[in-house]
């Protein structure tokens, strides 16, 4: 009875990792489990993805976030100003670092912007448009999202060319995003508890230098298994509890999704269908396609069936907008905001869904009218 309750408790606790293992096992009975499976994992994101968590809970336990949001607030003066710097430092981070690796880098700091004035409850609205920015801002470069370059070298595209197919949604989506912004009240913004915080030059020097330790793990300067076991050694011996407080939950997520996505590819039913219906429109089908298995997998996916990345590279960069697995930045950003909110999570998938969906359809239209 015990081990029933703990279940339903991480199944509550843990919903969309929950959901994920049901959709996994679900393609299972499809795809069986075979060799190929290992394929389905990228081991350099996970790597990524634990590196960056582990580093960005050691800059959290010397007050780094605490002491950049003091200077946010002294500069930017109200919640309006703040919540623009946030989301476009997190727009053109994902130019240079990637979705993913902008929003663990900058969630926290919106946090504790938003956590040290007290305006909470705009958290959801911030982390939203974040995740939104991440996954709209590197739309317009090879090397801006994984599908970009991706489709980039499978095509052998012009990178002329390349950014002008993508620049008519790029420039829509900064005013769209810059219009959203805009809605954010000017409320002053005071500091709640103005603790003068002194930095630890040190541990921060050695924290960066890891940070950018693992940008470079993305951009295979480093090998992925060398710097994780580099990057854990020195955190296990400078701050042990930033190791024990890594989302493991979310690393799971991730592996769960990876075999999701991995299956769906291969059900013969599903390649038969996306043979017969993406010709008909490969904008809206290759849309639709990221808001069920995700941005990346449909362009791997969609790119065997189709020419015409005209209509292919936009289709996987505005769907990253949607569902929480049309981008797999979205769950982390999910995870985030459930991590400092776990009894608003209802509201903020409404609010989640609302938001994505008016950015598709805009982004939808500007691509189908506006592009050549």
């Amino acid at each position: 009875m015990k081990e029933c309750l703990k279940i339903v408790q991480f199944a509550k606790e843990q919903f969309v990792l929950t959901i994920a293992i049901i959709a996994m096992m679900i393609t299972c009975f499809f795809v069986p489990v075979d060799a190929q499976y290992w394929s389905y994992f990228n081991w350099r994101t996970l790597a990524t993805l634990f590196c960056t968590l582990a580093v960005v809970a050691a800059f959290s336990h010397i007050y780094v976030f605490e002491i950049l949001s003091k200077n946010i607030v002294l500069k930017l003066h109200n919640l309006r100003n703040a919540t623009l710097g946030l989301v476009f430092i997190t727009f053109f981070g994902s130019m240079l670092l990637a979705n993913d690796m902008a929003l663990l880098t900058f969630l926290p700091l919106g946090f504790y912007v938003l956590n040290s004035t007290g305006h909470k409850q705009a958290m959801a609205f911030t982390f939203i448009m974040q995740n939104i920015a991440a996954n709209l801002g590197g739309m317009v470069t090879p090397f801006g999202n994984p599908q970009n370059l991706y489709l980039y070298a499978h095509y052998q595209i012009n990178t002329l060319e390349f950014i002008k197919i993508m620049l008519p949604s790029f420039i829509a989506a900064t005013i769209l995003i810059l219009i959203v912004c805009c809605f954010v009240k000017p409320v002053p913004l005071e500091l709640k508890n103005d603790i003068d915080y002194t930095l630890d030059k040190k541990k921060t020097i050695i924290y960066s230098i890891l940070f950018v330790c693992s940008i470079l793990i993305v951009f295979r300067i480093i090998p992925y298994l060398l710097g994780t076991i580099v990057i854990t050694l020195i955190l296990y011996r400078m701050d042990k509890k930033a190791i024990k407080e890594v989302n493991y939950p979310l690393l799971a997520t991730f592996c769960v999704f990876f075999v999701f996505s991995g299956n769906m590819a291969r059900i013969p039913a599903v390649n038969d269908f996306f043979t017969q219906v993406l010709p008909i429109n490969t904008l809206l089908i290759g849309i639709l396609s990221c808001q069920l298995i995700s941005n990346v997998p449909s362009a791997v996916l969609l790119s065997h069936f189709t020419s015409d990345y005209h209509n292919l590279l936009p289709a996987v960069n505005i769907g990253g907008c949607g569902t929480l697995i049309a981008s797999l930045a979205s769950l982390i950003t999910f995870s985030e905001f459930k991590k400092h909110n776990p009894d608003k999570v209802k509201r903020y998938m409404v609010q989640f869904t609302a938001i994505n969906l008016i950015f598709i359809i805009v982004l939808y239209f500007v691509q189908v009218i506006i592009a050549p």
